[in-house]
């Protein structure tokens, strides 16, 4: 037999020896079995030494390299959740269905409410346990045990306000029915880990253990679920840090003109949410005209602290992922189907969040196959992984959105301590104390004594730097006090009250608005709402729409309007110990105008008796909401899909101000105009391709730059929001105002010339960073949004944060815009907030409704659902949301049955 010698170019017989071109002697193949060594390998021994080495150098890493990736790919797949077959999972009593669509949402099938939490309790750790578990630590104080000396700062401050602590005193509170979801959410957790390496739970703790990290997940407990619920309180906390910039602000440039930078709330030019109805012997009546109770005094303050600063950067110091409690807003509405095309109701609800990877939601459907007292959910929305149930979304009969409502619930309190005492009045009170001990990872333990006055925990205790509070400024109305720091020896210390830090029942809202089926019920079920304080919007399929603003909202004394560190030794500044009561929240049922909006505005008018607070959102997002809706109806009734477009729209509301200024502003010729010129025909919406909307921006950070760097400490620069929108819209009509003189140089500036540097400016930054042809400039090149991992993304190792991060997106939009991606003008222009979801629910037909989520289901990296929604998310585009068990598993792409265990 013969056959062709492919190498050689010749033939030979099988079994017969031939020789190579170099002349070597080459056994032949066997047959069938191809010949060695092949011609490659003859050729590659006649290469000189040297070479042969190098190569053969090359060849090693190459297989390296290829082992490590297949390596790598074996160790990031081990993690990964089992979506279909059947797993059998200890405590449950019946089957279970999990039902995942094409980008892994899942909607789970059970008989029993305790098997249906039990279920949510695994699926959860299935796709996010990593997150749950580093959640847990953050909120109880014990970050440092996984990531060692770095989280020691964050460990501090949560130990000394005592989240855990606080959620451990909650558990008894709670109904009996929600601590029983709760211990069946915990033990589908725990079912879960049983017997799982770290490698087999996330990819995170396979690189910890690489580490060195000597780690084994405790079981999850009730109380690791309701700590969660704190952390979202901190993000949303309401004024606290307005509360520390305007004390920084008034002792830097004094009172007048720290007002010039916090302007009052615009009530006629936005209007508030609720608009009718007045507080009638303590009860909201919405169609009330009059109303009459007491307000507490508010009086004018002076400077509280010289310097705050030490306080407000510890803050800043915490991971961004437990919230900054600043600039971070929501935007919802509610259409009656009188306006709408299908007749039904139409509820829109986007929220705005700091970014994360993943992010802070998890799309989920939770249905009981029959519903009645003993299983009563039939629900779908947006969860936290670790907490059970639904946070926003819809069930069979209702649908809700939030917003935050953004009450003064915390107070900052500068107390004069004597030893283990601190003064009150004319009294000597004791000190609360508490030791804590913190384990840290590859560190010595750390104890420290936590302090506490009757207001709450001394922070000040945390850092080394805030101890030492300077002077304070007067405190009374005529500017005098008599009480001087220094005297007696008295330390100065600052405390913390919130609301937040008393147990509640927020718990019991989530499931009880679960199960809510009217008006009626979702009233009830969110009076238990404590913290944070939402807007909430409603509708119902039988057509009726709502706004109820939930809340533990403090009532103060006389002596202490909340918007300045108070003097906490004396007892007119204290809290009253009441709380506005709930039936006098503002709350409307099919208001007369038939919409709600709500995007952190001002809830209701001046003439409300209670005090809320005056640090609202100046209303920016919810007018131009209000205007698209009106224009809307000018064109018919309005649908889904108009309100999908309303969450898009990217409209600049500062930039029809700024423009015209801009504009009159002569500028040479040819280069340094030609940014100009792009303003001439803008339209002021901000594209992600817009070359117009690229230019201002950075106009619009240099003009913050310009005028105000010079005289505010780099702590209080300009984020550009919607309090600098209307800063700068006053400014602009005074020319010569002192604000726009430079300090640092001998002229005197006007506002002409800050406008023209500018300009001037930013055409120059433009051409450094982008392009000088000006056609080629993009908002979104310099707009991009990047999802960091809260915890190995932000590791410092840039392999390790290449595995965990992603970036690329380039974003519409801007701060305080409708489509609020956010950006900070004294840090850069990337994003640091957005929409973390978006959903319409149609109340005519569920299946009907859409949501996208920013990141995806999946919390592994390189899961094909880790981002898979981002792309969609960026281009403005939402998914399907199925909600009927028929169109559910239309969609189902994979489906898991959970099953009680045989043994």
């Amino acid at each position: 037999m013969q056959t062709d010698d492919a190498e050689t170019g010749g033939t030979s017989s099988a079994g017969a020896a031939t020789a190579d071109p170099a002349g070597d002697v080459v056994p032949a193949p066997e047959p069938g079995r191809r010949r060695w060594p092949p011609l490659w390998w003859r050729r590659f021994r006649r290469l000189p030494f040297p070479v042969r080495l190098t190569t053969y150098v090359v060849l090693v890493l190459v297989l390296v390299l290829v082992a490590a990736l297949l390596a790598g790919v074996v160790v990031a797949r081990r993690s990964f959740p089992q979506t279909t077959g059947t797993i059998e999972v200890p405590g449950l009593a019946g089957d279970v269905e999990v039902v995942r669509d094409e980008h892994g949402v899942p909607q789970i099938y059970a008989d029993t409410t305790d098997d249906l939490m039990l279920a949510q309790g695994y699926v959860h750790a299935q796709e996010r346990f990593f997150e749950m578990d580093v959640r847990r630590h953050a909120t109880a104080g014990r970050l440092a045990e996984l990531f060692g000396d770095s989280a020691v700062e964050t460990d501090l401050y949560t130990r000394t306000m005592g989240w855990r602590r606080v959620a451990e005193r909650e558990l008894p509170l709670l109904t009996p029915q929600t601590r029983a979801a709760l211990e069946s959410y915990a033990d589908g957790v725990n079912a879960y880990l049983a017997d799982r390496s770290l490698s087999r739970i996330s990819l995170e703790y396979a690189v910890l253990d690489l580490g060195g990290l000597d780690y084994t997940p405790e079981p999850w407990t009730a109380v690791d679920s309701l700590a969660w619920l704190k952390a979202m309180a901190w993000d949303l906390r309401g004024n606290m840090q307005d509360e520390i910039d305007r004390a920084l602000t008034i002792a830097t440039v004094g009172e007048e003109r720290a007002a010039q930078l916090d302007p009052a709330y615009p009530y006629r030019e936005h209007a508030p949410i609720v608009q009718q109805g007045a507080v009638v012997d303590g009860v909201f009546e919405q169609d009330a005209t009059r109303g009459g109770t007491r307000e507490p005094k508010r009086t004018a303050f002076g400077p509280v602290a010289d310097d705050l600063s030490g306080l407000a950067a510890g803050l800043d110091r915490m991971p961004s992922w437990l919230g900054r409690g600043d600039g971070i807003g929501s935007n919802s509405w509610v259409v009656s189907g009188d306006l709408t095309d299908t007749g039904a109701p139409l509820l829109a609800n986007d929220p705005h969040l700091g970014v994360s990877l993943p992010g802070v939601w998890f799309q989920v459907g939770l249905h009981c196959r029959s519903v009645g007292p003993e299983c009563p959910y039939d629900v779908a929305g947006f969860s936290f992984s670790g907490v059970p149930g639904v946070i926003i979304g819809h069930n069979a009969d209702i649908a809700w959105g939030f917003t935050n409502l953004g009450p003064d619930v915390t107070d900052l309190y500068v107390e004069r301590i004597v030893g283990d005492r601190w003064r009150h009045g004319d009294r000597l009170l004791p000190l609360r104390t508490r030791t804590e001990t913190i384990e840290v990872d590859g560190g010595e333990d750390l104890t420290i004594e936590v302090r506490s006055t009757r207001h709450g925990p001394v922070l000040s205790d945390v850092d080394d730097q805030l101890q030492d509070v300077a002077a304070l400024g007067a405190l009374g109305d005529d500017g005098a006090d008599g009480d001087e720091p220094g005297e007696d020896g008295d330390e100065y210390a600052l405390s913390l009250a919130w609301t937040a830090l008393q147990p509640s029942t927020t718990a019991d809202a989530i499931l009880g608005l679960n199960q809510a089926s009217d008006w009626n019920e979702f009233r009830a079920a969110v009076a238990d709402f404590a913290v944070p304080a939402q807007n909430i919007v409603y509708a119902d399929r039988e057509g009726h729409i709502g706004y109820q603003a939930p809340g533990v909202v403090p009532i103060r004394k006389s002596g202490n309007d909340g918007r300045l560190p108070s003097a906490g030794w004396r007892p007119e500044n204290d809290w009253s110990g009441q709380f506005v009561p709930y039936d006098g929240l503002p709350s409307v049922l099919d208001p007369d105008e038939g919409f709600v909006v709500t995007a952190n505005q001002a809830v209701i008018g001046r003439d409300y008796p209670y005090f809320l607070t005056d640090d609202w959102d100046r209303g920016y997002r919810s007018e131009r909401i209000r205007d698209r809706i009106e224009a809307g109806l000018d064109d018919g009734p309005l649908s889904r899909d108009d309100l999908l477009s309303i969450q898009l729209d990217d409209a600049n509301p500062m930039a029809p101000v700024l423009v015209p200024y801009l504009l009159d502003v002569p500028l040479q010729k040819q280069y340094a105009d030609d940014g100009q010129r792009l303003l001439e025909g803008w339209d002021f919406s901000q594209g992600a391709d817009s070359a117009a909307a690229a230019y201002y921006n950075v106009v619009w950070r240099n003009l913050l730059e310009l005028t105000f760097h010079d005289e505010l400490p780099e702590d209080l620069w300009p984020d550009g929001g919607q309090q600098w929108f209307a800063a700068v819209t006053r400014l602009l009509d005074t020319p010569d105002d002192p604000w726009w003189d430079d300090v640092t140089t001998d002229e005197r500036e006007t506002r002409d010339d800050i406008l023209e540097r500018a300009l001037r400016d930013a055409r120059d930054d433009l051409t450094a960073t982008v392009s000088r042809d000006p056609s080629e400039w993009r908002w979104g090149e310099l707009h991009e949004l990047r999802l960091e991992s809260s915890t190995l993304g932000q590791s410092g190792i840039g392999l390790v944060e290449r595995l965990f991060n992603r970036d690329g997106w380039e974003a519409p939009g801007g701060g305080s815009l409708v489509n609020a991606t956010s950006w900070d003008a004294a840090e850069g222009y990337e994003v640091t907030a957005a929409p973390s979801m978006r959903m319409v629910v149609d109340l005519g037909d569920l299946d009907r409704s859409r949501w996208i989520n920013l990141t995806g289901t999946s919390g592994h990296a390189f899961n094909r659902h880790y981002t898979d929604q981002t792309d969609l998310w960026a281009r403005g585009e939402t998914l399907a949301w199925p909600f009927t068990e028929d169109a559910v598993r239309e969609a189902g792409d994979d489906v898991l049955t959970l099953t009680p265990d045989g043994g």
